[in-house]
């Protein structure tokens, strides 16, 4: 979470990795805020945060260095069907058009937040340290995990982390019955495996919500539930965003 101090402020945008950051304030006279996070995939090292304060007719610009520590993530061995390491023709055009679909959905975040207070996990469960992991798959490297698994029994209820928009619902090659809630300003979460979806795309959805059951449906070895979280095209540590406190902003 950024937070900046400028009342008489118009607005404050900025950048950072290469990302446009959208700043809000909950009310006039309150601080700007901003959330953002680094890739997974993002190197680590120092990096640049630029912000611009829109105030008075002028714009005030400054900026900020932060480090991006180096994560160790493990590498993990993965037995599944066939068809979701090598697809065939029909399935590579269904992934093809399906990345057609997400690429949409992701492009037309609401331009404010939908979010209220902090975010809750999906599930009543630990999530396992499964983010970030380089996984083989038959023996394959295919994918680096981009969300956090948490262990849920067939049918468990999944709930809204936080409020916002259901922009997805229907089942994907690999991702199997997934919903995706848009919570403004690019901020949107992934819950993925369902064994059923219980919301529409279009509907409003409050933090706890019931949007489906869990399941294993898509690439899995068993029923859990996997979420993930994506800003501005970057996924992002959902463990991290658990943690954050936001009741204090909105």
């Amino acid at each position: 979470m950024i937070s900046v101090l400028a009342p008489d402020a118009t607005g404050v945008d900025g950048e950072w990795l290469g990302r446009k950051i959208q700043f809000f304030r909950a009310h006039p006279g309150a601080d700007w805020i901003a959330l953002a996070g680094a890739d997974v995939e993002a190197p680590a090292g120092p990096s640049r945060l630029q912000i611009t304060v829109h105030a008075g007719g002028k714009d005030v610009e400054f900026s900020r260095t932060i480090d991006i520590h180096p994560a160790h993530y493990r590498t993990g061995t993965l037995s599944v069907a066939p068809q979701f390491v090598e697809p065939g023709p029909e399935a590579l055009k269904q992934i093809d058009a399906e990345s057609k679909i997400k690429a949409a959905v992701f492009a037309a975040s609401t331009p404010e937040p939908l979010w209220h207070g902090s975010f809750r996990a999906p599930v009543p469960a630990q999530a396992t340290d499964s983010f970030g992991t380089r996984r083989m798959f038959n023996g394959k490297l295919a994918s680096i995990h981009k969300g956090a698994d948490f262990h849920a029994a067939m049918g468990t209820p999944v709930h809204a982390g936080n409020s916002g928009i259901v922009v997805l619902a229907r089942p994907l090659y690999y991702e199997g019955n997934c919903v995706i809630i848009d919570h403004g300003l690019g901020l949107f979460t992934l819950s993925m495996h369902f064994s059923r979806i219980d919301v529409h795309e279009g509907q409003h959805v409050k933090t706890g919500d019931r949007i489906g059951l869990s399941g294993a449906t898509g690439r899995v070895t068993g029923p859990h539930l996997h979420w993930a979280v994506r800003w501005q095209g970057a996924y992002l540590d959902p463990v991290k965003l658990l943690h954050l406190n936001l009741n204090t902003v909105r």
